[in-house]
């Protein structure tokens, strides 16, 4: 420990803490926009600078560490006009038409603004020009871009991506794709958190609402939706309502209320899934010679990007089942649509997801099997989700529970936890034993793989079967690891589940952005809670789902089940990383 002086107040500081750090656990605040603990600490936006006694220089109190007897005034004349300067220099390179911003009235730029008092700007502002293609899953507004470098940042250490990079110097210095290539020449895999760690409206996913709006208003279109676990954790967060009071049944009623005709629960897919991708695993299991190892979970479209990208070669570890969201579709245009005797042409599925790569997924040429047509249409994030409920005046703890249309919207607990780092998993694991066993395992007897940490990994015993390895990864950092060990031969696995997101779904790139806070946590406990609420736990427990077999399916991994629930992997092309 060291001690200090901040604002004339002695404190006791660890050894190599920042200003920043020893200020804030003093209680003192320093404004900052740049900086993300442990990613992005390199002063970029000179918005943390103090002065300290001593020194002729301001100093950024985000990488600046604290030595013993050091006096500091985050707060003199000098810093305040700093400061100011400084951001009234942001503005002028950051097209400040916020009206019509994604992001106002939750923008770091907008908020420390009115925060320092920044009432004009002085200096002439010069923007460039947006050109960036508005079909794109993911869009770039370079005249709101900062040049913070949180996205470079965030895309090289927690993704290892490295889709975004510098280029220029002085003032021509820009933020772009890098090695000179557009976005869809690049290995992006859209799963946004770039997105959701970007201060400004400079990243966004493409904004789909107007879509779903004009298909709710066309008689002729039958529209269904339906939601995916994690969104029932985040859909009112905008509207600062509790998670106790945003429950999935009121969330059920705001679809209604949207103009909907159907509303179902993507987690009644995520029950399909289970079965679909359980029964697959142990077809491998038991014909383990002719199958690629470990066998990979296929629910999430980032992960399957990356894999495709940096790793083609894997490509048949994959599981070939669909995700949740596919699976729906499929049987929306299928089953769904002969049940209520309309034509599937005339049906428009919408998915509400956490993620923004869903966009992309749904545009795949292979997502078309039930009719020809996309058996998705189109896919909205989270965050827009909340934009259309906030156009329709809605108050979400004022609407009635409500429960989601029959027969594919019944889930089970095993079903909800897809949200979360490890719910595939868990889910997965409690159908297998109970296909291999014939009886239903503890349902929390895997709670050792649900740790949050990024990487968890576990020993599962089955009786007949013998011991299953298992592996949890989230973050695509992460996953790269776990792969250069496995094709070392220092890590062995059977079955590894794979989110692109720290924390999972619930983490995601299409979830509301609160400044600062990581809250895949939080919210994925609101999902293993359900789950331990839940009734039914296990997904071959679900008499929707058993009923879908019985009455159109008839087996997983059947010759329809096949057709409509599972997927070539190798049918569609994606630009491969240089690395």
């Amino acid at each position: 420990m060291v001690k200090l002086t901040i604002n004339d107040k002695i404190i006791e500081a660890a050894d190599g803490a920042t200003i920043l750090e020893a200020a804030y656990a003093a209680g003192i605040a320093i404004p900052h926009l740049c900086y993300l603990k442990d990613i992005n600490q390199i002063g970029a936006c000179r918005v943390c600078v103090v002065e300290v006694e001593g020194v002729d220089r301001l100093a950024a109190a985000c990488n600046t560490p604290v030595e013993e007897g050091m006096v500091i005034f985050t707060n003199s004349s000098r810093a305040r006009k700093a400061r100011r300067t400084n951001v009234q220099l942001l503005l002028s390179q950051h097209d400040s038409r916020c009206p019509t911003c994604t992001r106002n009235g939750n923008c770091g730029l907008q908020s420390l603004a009115a925060n320092l008092n920044v009432l004009y700007a002085p200096y002439v502002p010069r923007l460039p020009e947006d050109r960036w293609d508005k079909n794109s899953p993911l869009i770039r507004a370079e005249s709101k871009c900062i040049k913070c470098m949180r996205c470079v940042q965030v895309c090289d250490k927690i993704q290892a991506v490295h889709v975004w990079d510098v280029s220029g110097t002085g003032s021509r210095t820009a933020v772009n794709v890098s090695k000179n290539r557009t976005l869809d020449e690049a290995d992006c895999t859209y799963c946004g958190q770039c997105i959701t760690h970007c201060p400004v409206g400079a990243l966004f996913a493409r904004d789909d609402t107007e879509r779903v709006f004009a298909a709710i208003d066309d008689p002729d279109i039958v529209t269904v939706v339906q939601v995916a676990p994690a969104v029932r954790t985040a859909w009112a967060e905008s509207f600062g309502v509790n998670r106790e009071t945003a429950t999935p049944k009121r969330m059920a009623a705001a679809l209604r209320r949207l103009g909907f005709n159907y509303v179902f629960d993507t987690s009644f897919a995520a029950d399909l899934t289970v079965i679909e991708e359980g029964t697959e695993f142990i077809k491998r299991l038991t014909n383990a010679d002719n199958h690629r190892w470990p066998m990979f979970t296929s629910c999430c479209p980032g992960w399957v990007r990356f894999l495709k990208a940096h790793y083609p070669d894997m490509t048949a570890n994959l599981s070939t089942a669909k995700s949740p969201q596919q699976m729906f579709g499929a049987v929306t245009k299928s089953f769904f649509a002969k049940k209520i005797g309309v034509d599937p042409h005339k049906i428009f599925c919408v998915s509400v997801m956490p993620c923004s790569s869903k966009k992309s997924e749904c545009d795949l040429p292979t997502m078309n099997d039930a009719c020809g047509d996309p058996d998705v249409d189109v896919v909205i994030t989270t965050r827009e989700f909340s934009k259309m409920l906030h156009t329709q005046g809605m108050i979400p703890e004022l609407l009635p529970e409500e429960e989601f249309d029959s027969p594919l919207g019944s889930s089970t607990g095993a079903a909800v936890i897809f949200g979360a780092s490890g719910g595939v998993m868990v889910a997965a694991l409690r159908s297998a034993y109970f296909l291999l066993t014939g009886n239903n395992i503890d349902p929390d007897a895997f709670s050792l793989v649900t740790v949050m940490d990024g990487w968890r990994e576990a020993m599962i015993s089955i009786p007949g079967t013998g011991d299953v390895r298992i592996a949890i990864i989230s973050g695509l950092a992460n996953a790269q690891r776990l792969i250069e060990m496995v094709r070392k031969g220092e890590a062995s696995y059977d079955f590894v589940e794979i989110m692109a997101c720290p924390g999972g779904c619930s983490g995601g790139g299409g979830q509301p952005i609160d400044m600062g806070a990581e809250l895949a946590a939080e919210r994925g406990d609101v999902l293993w809670r359900l789950d331990r609420e839940s009734e039914i736990r296990y997904s071959h427990d679900n008499m929707d789902v058993k009923a879908l077999y019985d009455d159109f399916l008839k087996e997983p991994l059947g010759e329809l089940s096949h057709h409509l629930l599972h997927t070539d992997h190798n049918a569609w092309e994606m630009p491969c990383s240089d690395e």
